[in-house]
C-alpha cells in the first residue's frame, strides 16, 4: 500500500505550506489545488465555481407550497456540492492508489480512511494566522485587524461545517487525527525535516 498522508488546516496555520514541503522532502506527489482543476474538467464547472463551493456545506432548500405541503425543490447548488465531492472522492482516491503522496484538505483523511493514511492537523494561534495571511496576501488586499479575523474565522467556520456534514465527525478533534501540530510562531521550512522523521 502506498504512503499517504493527509493534510487538514486551520486558515493561515501554514498547513497547506507544510504539505508542499513535507512532499518536497519526502519525494512524493502532492495534491492540493490540482483536485479543484480535476474536478473542473469531469463536471464542466468552472474552476472558481468548484473552488467557491469545495469547501462549504451544502445548503438545503426546502419551498413551501401554495397549500401548506412541504416538498423538497430543485437546489442546482446543492446538486453541484454533491457532484464535486463525488468526484473529489474518485479522484482523491485513484491519487491514493497511483502513488505515495500527501494530500491537503477536502476531507481526504476520511475518504482515504480504508487506506491507512498518516492524518496531520495543523493550527495555530490567531495572532500567527493573521501574520501569515499578511504575508500572503495578493497585492491590494487590505483587511482591517477586525476583518481580517472575521475572514479567518468564517472560512474555519465553514471547513468545519463541511467536514462534519460529509463525515459525521468533528474538524479539528484530536481523536480523528495522528498528529496535531502548533505552528504558532514557527517558520514551517524547519519543522518539515523532523516531521518528515515520522512519515
Amino acid at each position: 500500500m502506498n504512503k499517504i498522508i493527509t493534510i487538514s488546516r486551520e486558515f493561515g496555520s501554514g498547513g497547506r505550506e507544510l504539505g508542499r514541503r513535507l512532499s518536497e522532502e519526502l519525494g512524493i506527489a502532492y495534491y492540493d489545488q490540482e483536485i479543484i482543476t480535476e474536478i473542473s474538467k469531469r463536471t464542466s464547472l468552472s474552476e472558481q465555481y468548484v473552488q467557491a463551493i469545495a469547501e462549504k456545506r451544502p445548503s438545503f432548500s426546502f419551498p413551501i407550497h401554495i397549500h401548506h405541503s412541504f416538498y423538497p425543490g430543485i437546489n442546482p447548488v446543492f446538486e453541484h456540492s454533491l457532484s464535486v465531492y463525488k468526484e473529489q472522492t474518485n479522484i482523491i482516491k485513484e491519487a491514493a492508489e497511483k502513488s505515495d503522496c500527501v494530500i491537503v484538505g477536502r476531507c481526504a483523511d476520511y475518504i482515504l480512511k480504508e487506506y491507512k493514511p498518516l492524518r496531520f492537523f495543523i493550527y495555530a494561534d490567531m495572532d500567527s494566522k493573521m501574520k501569515r495571511c499578511r504575508e500572503k496576501a495578493p497585492e491590494g488586499e487590505h483587511f482591517t485587524d477586525r476583518e481580517l479575523k472575521q475572514h479567518i474565522k468564517g472560512i474555519d467556520k465553514g471547513r468545519a461545517q463541511y467536514y462534519e456534514f460529509y463525515t459525521d465527525h468533528s474538524w479539528g478533534d484530536r481523536l480523528n487525527y495522528d498528529f496535531c501540530i502548533n505552528t504558532t510562531q514557527v517558520v514551517i521550512k524547519e519543522i518539515v525535516p523532523v516531521i518528515a522523521k515520522l512519515c
